[in-house]
């Protein structure tokens, strides 16, 4: 017989769970996928050492996302949808060798994982049980009547819109988009190519003042301030203007597919969200 002073377990939604499972399912699959291009690459350089484990590193995200679906936390959808993008090119331009044909358990791994990526997409997005579950703000410190407590912090500003939390997440992506290939040719430094030592050091240090530039920009950016969505367009070009050439001139045709392609798709989801977001009243 159950009292009135008990709590009652509010169960979460189906769709809900069934998120959680692909979420974790998908994690999973990314680690073995990579592992499988690891095993069966015919060459285990460095490069690939460190395009294998930041696609490893996914793995993790994705628990950060279940831990966002679970807490109902609204910013779970772009965050997913930029993860799952992302996972794709991160595992998909690992798949296909240098030379020769791609091993048959790499293809179906990568098939298993896309198709993974794209039902977590389609629950986010189109289910509305997940999108009645994700309402929550994140938790923080509130001081009221005197009193501290750690509680829901309820934006002061006006609703965001969700494409431009989905610019602001896709644009945090730069940074490390540009760190990896950034690492990768220091591989070439390695091998004796001291003439790229200034271009991987500009290549490092421009890798860390985006991510400098996309915070300040995106924080301005949720108050739907005009001038901080030019910025981010700006901040955008500019990021393919460095990081393309570089990807070209210092890792080759080969690197620019696998370093650029991704990068490529996060500024192309950037660009999209903050076109398709209401544009600001004048001020």
């Amino acid at each position: 017989m159950r009292t009135a002073a008990e709590p009652v377990e509010v169960r979460r939604p189906s769709a809900v769970r069934a998120l959680t499972f692909l979420l974790a399912t998908t994690a999973a699959a990314t680690v073995v996928v990579e592992l499988l291009n690891w095993w069966y690459a015919p060459e285990q350089e460095f490069g690939l050492a460190v395009r294998t484990g930041w696609a490893m590193l996914r793995s993790l995200a994705f628990l950060v996302l279940i831990g966002h679906v679970n807490s109902g936390r609204v910013a779970a959808k772009p965050f997913g949808l930029i993860l799952a993008v992302t996972t794709v090119f991160a595992v998909g331009r690992l798949v296909v060798p240098r030379q020769g044909v791609p091993p048959l358990p790499g293809l179906l791994g990568f098939a298993l994982l896309a198709g993974l990526c794209v039902a977590v997409v389609a629950l986010l997005y189109r289910s509305s049980a997940v999108d009645r579950h994700l309402v929550r703000h994140r938790k923080g410190l509130v001081v009221e009547g005197g009193t501290i407590s750690w509680r829901e912090m309820t934006p002061k500003r006006a609703p965001v819109a969700g494409w431009l939390l989905t610019a602001r997440v896709a644009a945090f992506t730069y940074s490390p988009l540009m760190l990896v290939p950034a690492l990768v040719a220091g591989g070439s430094i390695l091998d004796g190519r001291l003439s790229a030592v200034p271009a991987v050091l500009f290549w490092f240090a421009a890798g860390i003042a985006v991510s400098y530039a996309v915070l300040l920009c995106t924080a301005f950016l949720l108050r739907d301030r005009g001038w901080a969505r030019r910025g981010l367009v700006w901040i955008t070009l500019a990021v393919l203007a460095v990081d393309l050439p570089l990807c070209w001139w210092l890792l080759g045709a080969d690197g620019l597919i696998r370093d650029g392609a991704p990068l490529l798709s996060a500024a192309l989801l950037t660009l999209y969200s903050l076109h398709r977001a209401p544009t600001p009243p004048p001020a």
